[in-house]
């Protein structure tokens, strides 16, 4: 038996449904199973045991001009089952015409008619997973009777990463002892990421709190993104920022990651990542985002986040997400640092007193 899942989506999307291949794994250990995704983020799944080939993708496949091959190389691989966790119209017609004999995604008005089976979305959270857990869960009631209600997603990174990593930091003068945290500087877009300033006084706040060695998290293209926050910030926390410490690449962002205490900053895929190596994580969401979709795991000490709506329920009672998006700026401008603060140097001091009982 050979089984598809398909996910041509970012980082955070990719690593969250992975989690469907332990599930099949358990439930049929001789199927070979293959995970189609772009390839720019195989990092997040490399080493995973129960992956047995990642197969690239890239947007372009998707179009008109490129469709046909593309199909063609799917069909030639004949899979019995695909799982089309992205489920768009690409996809779908993907599935439909890929020669598997079954084929299960979403429920949408617009592409349920190209699947054997389509799955309704929950809208309410069952479990402390958070839906974009359960309802990817929810994809396999077709194959398996009775699954796991909530799964984890993992990371593999290998020792040769991780000691690597750690001599890393400790040529850099950080030798564990103190408190080291990573900072999702950025969002994904303009639009998912909260105000530099705003950011820039967390920092202060942080450093003066708990005299931390802090990490930002950016590439090298958004180095002057990453810059303009290390000049927002004020001099003593200046002296505790690494900015000559960043991933180079995927693999050495998680590696450094794994050493870190705790992981504070903006919602996305290295809030997503640095959970999945358990790493503790604070994250501050887009006005624009359903916090119930990705507050994953949270239990108000180790994992937990914030987002404009625990404030200000009014602003989102009639908001949809496509004018939601449209007001982000404008509603991040209300989202004031001395909001969060307060649950931020919560989740900070818990941090602090985890760290104190394990040494």
């Amino acid at each position: 038996m050979k089984i598809l899942i398909i996910q041509q989506k970012m980082i955070g999307d990719v690593l969250t449904s992975s989690i469907l291949f332990e599930v099949l794994r358990k439930e049929f250990p001789e199927a070979r199973l293959e995970y189609l995704i772009y390839k720019h983020t195989f990092p997040v799944v490399e080493n995973n045991p129960f992956i047995d080939e990642l197969i690239p993708s890239e947007k372009e496949d998707l179009k008109p001009h490129k469709f046909p091959a593309f199909l063609q190389r799917i069909r030639k691989r004949k899979y019995n089952i695909i799982i089309d966790v992205y489920s768009k119209i690409g996809t779908a017609l993907l599935c439909a015409y890929s020669g598997a004999n079954t084929t299960i995604s979403y429920e949408k008005w617009y592409t349920k008619n190209f699947y054997f089976r389509v799955v309704k979305r929950a809208e309410t959270p069952l479990t402390p997973a958070g839906l974009a857990i359960e309802n990817r869960l929810r994809l396999l009631t077709p194959l398996i009777e009775k699954g796991p209600a909530q799964i984890k997603p993992k990371i593999y990174l290998t020792t040769t990463e991780t000691t690597a990593a750690k001599n890393r930091l400790e040529q850099a003068g950080i030798s564990g002892k103190e408190m080291l945290l990573m900072v999702s500087v950025l969002g994904s877009s303009e639009a998912k990421t909260y105000p530099l300033p705003y950011l820039a006084t967390l920092l202060d706040e942080t450093v003066e709190e708990t005299g931390a060695h802090l990490l930002f998290n950016y590439i090298p293209k958004q180095l002057p993104e990453a810059q303009q926050v290390f000049e927002l910030c004020n001099t003593e926390t200046k002296e505790h920022i690494h900015l000559e410490i960043f991933g180079r690449s995927l693999r050495e962002f998680m590696s450094l990651t794994s050493h870190c205490d705790a992981i504070i900053g903006n919602e996305g895929g290295a809030i997503n990542m640095a959970k999945a190596l358990e790493v503790p994580a604070f994250a501050i969401f887009s006005p624009s985002i359903n916090k119930e979709d990705w507050a994953l795991f949270e239990n108000k000490a180790t994992n937990t986040s914030v987002h404009l709506k625990d404030f200000r329920p009014g602003l989102f009672e009639k908001g949809s997400t496509k004018k939601l998006k449209k007001d982000s700026e404008k509603l991040y401008d209300l989202f004031k640092p001395e909001m969060i603060w307060p649950e931020l140097k919560e989740f900070l001091q818990s941090i602090e007193t985890n760290k104190k009982n394990s040494h």
